[in-house]
């Protein structure tokens, strides 16, 4: 079966004023269409490979065979990135914004000391990233929580780490509406957080 491009689960300008309509429009509709497309192309010659999901692809990279592996690692990535990032979001006070709570907000606080904490540690690992990447909120392979960044679109699947919350920090997330201002858009995207989404990827993980 062909990887497909999900349908996002709002409209695109529901995350007005954090996350423009336009860049909504243009990284869901091309960027991350492309991804799917050079995806499905480069596992058109290995039909048993095709068959997979992109998680099992991703965490199992090293069994990708090598003339195709670096385009399933930016594709792939690129999906299963995009994938996660449009569910972890929703409009502000329809699910968007707000703090984590339950079993998710005590591991933050056993972890990180507390959300205000795990802000700040996140906010200087999408900051620092330099170039294209992502700032991540991780379920490690000892069950614990971890916050770092990864270049371009490669995945925590391909560390056994499972991700439970992204952050896209490449230009074409935020220049339309930000340009260079990679901190104002850090900061305005904790306004769309769904909570709920990362706390259910977290309770499977764990």
């Amino acid at each position: 079966m062909a990887h497909v491009l999900p349908d996002l689960p709002y409209d695109f300008a529901a995350l007005e004023p954090y996350i423009d309509e336009q860049t909504m429009r243009l990284h869901h509709g091309k960027h991350h269409a492309a991804y799917v497309n050079n995806l499905n192309g480069a596992l058109a010659a290995y039909p048993e490979l095709a068959a997979k999901t992109i998680e099992h692809l991703l965490t199992k990279i090293d069994a990708v065979p090598a003339d195709i592996r670096q385009t399933v690692i930016n594709n792939g990535g690129g999906h299963a990135n995009h994938d996660l990032f449009w569910t972890i979001m929703a409009p502000p006070g329809k699910g968007g914004g707000g703090e984590p709570a339950g079993k998710l907000a005590e591991a933050i606080q056993s972890t990180f000391g507390g959300f205000a904490k795990l802000k700040e540690t996140l906010n200087k690992a999408a900051t620092s990233r330099f170039g294209s990447g992502w700032a991540w909120l991780v379920v490690d392979d000892k069950r614990k929580l971890q916050v770092y960044s990864t270049a371009n679109q490669d995945s925590p699947l391909m560390q056994g780490h499972t991700p439970i919350l992204g952050l896209d920090v490449w230009e074409h997330a935020y220049y339309l509406k930000y340009q260079n201002r990679r901190p104002d858009y850090i900061d305005a995207w904790w306004n769309v957080v769904k909570w709920p989404a990362v706390a259910e990827r977290f309770a499977k993980a764990s």
